[in-house]
C-alpha cells in the first residue's frame, strides 16, 4: 500500500476524474477522533451521489482488518490542483491491504472508513500525512498550495488476501501467455526478414535450437565453450534492416567484452550464438527480436522489435 502511494504520488499526473466531480462540491467535513477529516458518499437509485453517515458499527478496520480493498484514488492540493489520478496510471483499482493497526491520522485509517460502493473526500494536513504515510518531507509546491492534501477515493471491492493473491497469479500467467503468443508472431515475422536478408546477400546460415542464426566467417580451433565459462568477445552490432551501428568494441578501446556463458548476463541470442563458436572463430549472428530486446526500445539506437546483426569474434574463454 505504501509502495503504491509513494510511486503514484511521485508520478504527479495532471488529470481529472469525472466520477468524482459530483462529490467535490462544497460541504462540511466530519472528523475522526484522530483528526482525519472525511465526507462519505453513496449513489442513490438515480445514480446521484448522496452523503453517507458513518454508523457507530463502522469503526475503521473493526471487521475488515486483514482483507484487501480495491480503490481508485486522486490526489489534489488544497487549492484543488490535481496531482495524480490512479485510474490513469492503472485502469484497474489499486489493492490496499487493511491492517489491524494503523497510524492515527494516516492514509490507511482514512481508507478503512470505506465500504465497497463508497466514494469519499479526505482532507489531511500535508505535514501530517507525509510524516505518517509517505515517510518523507512535504514537497515545497504543496506547502505553497496551502499545506493541505486532498484525496478523493472510490472503493470497489473487499476481498480476502488469498483471493487477491490468486487474482495476481492468474494475471501474471495470462501476461506470460500473451507474451509468448506475441513473441511467436514476432519471431515468424523476424525469420522472414532474416531469410530475405540471407537471400539478398547470397549467404547461408545455421540456426541454433533456440532460434539464433549464425554464419561462420572464420573457423577457430578446439571445442566450443561450455555453460558457466567466461568468454571474451569482440563485436560490432547493427540493426539488420537499416545497417545502423548501435555499439561496437571499437567504441570501448577494442577490449573484448567478457561475460559468463549461459548465465543470462547478455541477450539470449548472444548466449545461443557464442556457444556455437570455437576459440578464434569469427561469425555473424542474426538475432530475432524476441531473443534480443523484444518490444522494448533501447534508447534511440535500437527501436522496438529490432532484428539485430552482430559481427563477433570469440577471442578466448576459460
Amino acid at each position: 500500500m505504501k509502495l503504491f502511494l509513494l510511486t503514484a504520488f511521485c508520478a504527479l499526473f495532471a488529470c481529472s476524474n469525472p466520477a468524482f466531480a459530483q462529490t467535490s462540491s462544497s460541504g462540511e467535513f466530519s472528523r475522526l477522533p484522530t483528526g482525519t477529516e472525511y465526507r462519505l458518499f453513496r449513489k442513490d437509485a438515480a445514480g446521484r451521489y448522496q452523503p453517507r453517515a458513518l454508523a457507530p458499527t463502522d469503526a475503521p478496520y473493526a471487521s475488515r482488518a486483514g482483507q484487501v480493498l480495491t480503490v481508485f484514488m486522486e490526489f489534489r492540493t488544497g487549492r484543488d490542483s490535481v496531482l495524480m489520478n490512479s485510474r490513469l496510471m492503472q485502469p484497474l483499482p489499486q489493492p490496499v491491504a487493511l491492517p489491524a493497526q494503523t497510524a492515527p491520522g494516516g492514509m490507511e485509517e482514512a481508507l478503512g472508513l470505506l465500504l465497497p460502493g463508497d466514494s469519499a473526500i479526505f482532507r489531511f494536513p500535508a505535514d501530517t500525512i507525509f510524516a505518517k504515510t509517505f515517510r518523507q518531507p512535504v514537497p515545497p509546491f504543496i506547502k505553497k498550495s496551502g499545506n493541505t492534501l486532498v484525496v478523493l477515493a472510490s472503493a470497489r471491492e473487499l476481498v480476502t488476501m488469498a483471493e487477491m493473491n490468486a487474482r495476481h497469479q492468474k494475471a501474471q500467467e495470462e501476461n506470460i501467455k500473451q507474451g509468448k503468443l506475441l513473441a511467436a508472431a514476432q519471431t515468424a515475422k523476424d525469420d522472414a526478414t532474416i531469410q530475405a536478408y540471407l537471400k539478398k546477400n547470397h549467404a547461408t546460415a545455421r540456426k541454433t535450437p533456440g532460434g539464433t542464426y549464425y554464419i561462420i566467417k572464420k573457423l577457430g580451433t578446439g571445442l566450443p565453450p561450455k555453460k558457466g565459462q567466461t568468454v571474451r568477445v569482440l563485436y560490432r552490432g547493427t540493426i539488420l534492416t537499416t545497417g545502423q551501428e548501435f555499439d561496437a568494441s571499437a567504441k570501448h578501446g577494442n577490449d573484448p567484452f567478457s561475460f559468463v556463458l549461459g548465465a543470462g548476463q547478455v541477450i539470449q541470442g548472444w548466449d545461443q550464438g557464442i556457444a556455437m563458436l570455437t576459440k578464434g572463430s569469427k561469425a555473424v549472428l542474426l538475432i530475432p527480436s524476441p531473443l534480443a530486446y523484444g518490444p522494448r526500445a533501447m534508447g534511440a539506437d535500437i527501436p522496438a522489435n529490432s532484428v539485430l546483426r552482430f559481427e563477433v569474434e570469440l577471442v578466448d574463454f576459460k
